[in-house]
C-alpha cells in the first residue's frame, strides 16, 4: 500500500510540474498579446493571441458553423484567409481542397491567431445570432425520432429562409463531459419568428442527440446559433421535385410551409423514403398539405416493409422510384435532403432524366 501511494505522489507531482510549465510557456513563449483580425476588409476586432480564430470570432458574437465544436472534425468552420496566419496544417488536409487552398481556405477552428490577419467571410454570417429558446413541446415520432417545438422569449426573433438550419448546444450532461454544436434543419415555417420546430434522430453515441433523446425536458432553456446554411427554397416557376428519407423531412417541411404561405400553384411533388411503415411520420401533415397545396403530391415509399403489412403505397428506394415515374423533368428543380450516399445516388439518377445540374439543391448530412 504504502509503495501504491508514493507512486500516486510522485504521479501527481509530476503532471502537476508539466502543467506549471505548459502555464508558464503559455505565459511566456506562447503570449503573442492582443492581435487585430480585420475582416472582409472593413470590420477590426481583436482577440487573444494564441487562440483560434473560431473562439476569437465566437467572442465577439460572429458565429462560424461548425458542429464539431472546434475540434476540427466536421470542415464547417471554414473561412478565406487574405493574409497571415501562417501555412496550413496537416489537420487541415482532409477538409481543405487543394483549390480551395490556392484560395486560402482554412479552418478557423485549428488556426491559431499568432500574427495580425486579413480574412473573408460571407456577409451573411454578420446576421447569426445566439437564441434561448425555451422547450415547449417534444414528440415521439419513430421510436428514434422527436419533434421538438422551441419557443422564444419576449423580443427574441429569428428570421430564416425555408431549408436553412441552426446549431443547438449540447451541455456537459451525466456521461458528456463537453460542449458541443451540432447542426439541425428548421422545420417550421420561416413566416413564424417567435418559435421554431427540429426533427431530430438518435445518434448511436451521439452527444447533442443523446442529450435531446435522453435529458432534454420540456421547459428547460436551450442555446441555438444560426440561421446558416446556402441550402433554401428559390423562387422560381420551375416545377418542384423533393426528396428527403428520415430527418431529411424538416427542410422540406420548411418549404412546404413557405409554398403554402405564398398560396404557391407551383406543381410540387414530395418523395419521402422509409424502411418500414413505422419509419413513417407526419402523414396527417402530408394530407393537410395535399388539401391547401393543389398541386402537391406526397409520395412515401418503403424499402422493407414487413411481410404482414398491408401497406398499399409505393415500394422501393426512392432512386427506383424516381427512375420509374420522373417523366419530362427539364422543367423541374430538386430539392434533397438525406445521407452523403443516397444524395449522390439521387444527384445521378436526376442528371440522367435530364435536369440541369444547377437546378438541384441538396443538403447532405451524417
Amino acid at each position: 500500500m504504502e509503495k501504491i501511494l508514493t507512486t500516486l505522489l510522485i504521479f501527481s507531482l509530476f503532471t502537476g510540474f508539466l502543467a506549471f510549465l505548459l502555464t508558464l510557456a503559455k505565459k511566456t513563449i506562447g503570449n503573442y498579446g492582443i492581435m487585430k483580425v480585420t475582416i472582409n476588409e472593413e470590420t477590426e476586432i481583436e482577440m487573444e493571441g494564441g487562440d483560434t480564430l473560431l473562439s476569437g470570432l465566437t467572442e465577439e458574437k460572429i458565429f462560424i458553423p461548425s458542429a464539431c465544436g472546434g475540434k476540427g472534425s466536421c470542415g464547417y468552420c471554414k473561412v478565406t484567409v487574405e493574409s497571415g496566419g501562417g501555412e496550413i496544417l496537416p489537420t487541415e488536409f482532409g477538409y481543405v481542397t487543394p483549390e480551395e487552398r490556392e484560395l486560402g481556405v482554412r479552418l478557423s477552428c485549428q488556426l491559431k491567431v499568432k500574427e495580425p490577419i486579413a480574412i473573408s467571410i460571407p456577409e451573411e454570417l454578420f446576421n447569426v445570432k445566439e437564441f434561448h429558446p425555451t422547450v415547449t413541446a417534444i414528440t415521439d415520432l419513430t421510436p428514434n425520432i422527436k419533434h421538438l417545438i422551441f419557443t422564444f422569449p419576449q423580443g427574441e426573433e429569428i428570421s430564416f429562409k425555408a431549408g436553412q438550419y441552426v446549431q443547438l448546444r449540447a451541455p456537459k450532461y451525466p456521461g458528456n463531459h463537453e460542449e458541443v454544436f451540432r447542426a439541425y434543419s428548421i422545420a417550421s415555417s420561416p413566416t413564424e419568428h417567435n418559435k421554431l420546430e427540429l426533427i431530430i434522430g438518435l445518434v448511436p453515441d451521439g452527444i447533442c442527440s443523446t442529450y435531446v433523446h435522453k435529458h432534454l425536458s420540456v421547459g428547460d432553456e436551450v442555446a441555438m446559433t444560426g440561421p446558416y446554411g446556402d441550402f433554401y427554397y428559390q423562387e422560381s416557376t420551375r416545377e418542384i421535385l423533393m426528396v428527403a428519407a428520415g430527418t431529411g423531412m424538416a427542410p422540406i417541411l420548411s418549404i412546404l410551409h413557405q409554398l403554402k404561405a405564398m398560396n404557391s400553384e407551383r406543381r410540387a411533388i414530395f418523395y419521402f423514403g422509409a424502411r418500414h411503415e413505422e419509419d413513417l411520420f407526419f402523414l396527417e401533415r402530408m394530407k393537410e398539405f395535399e388539401s391547401d397545396l393543389i398541386s402537391f403530391e406526397f409520395i412515401p415509399s418503403l424499402s422493407k416493409p414487413h411481410r404482414e403489412t398491408d401497406w398499399k403505397g409505393q415500394l422501393g428506394r426512392v432512386t427506383t422510384c424516381l427512375q420509374r415515374d420522373l417523366m419530362d423533368p427539364c422543367e423541374r428543380e430538386a430539392y434533397l435532403c438525406g445521407s452523403p450516399r443516397m444524395i449522390d445516388s439521387i444527384v445521378e439518377v436526376l442528371i440522367e432524366k435530364g435536369i440541369p445540374e444547377e437546378f438541384i439543391y441538396y443538403d447532405k448530412f451524417s
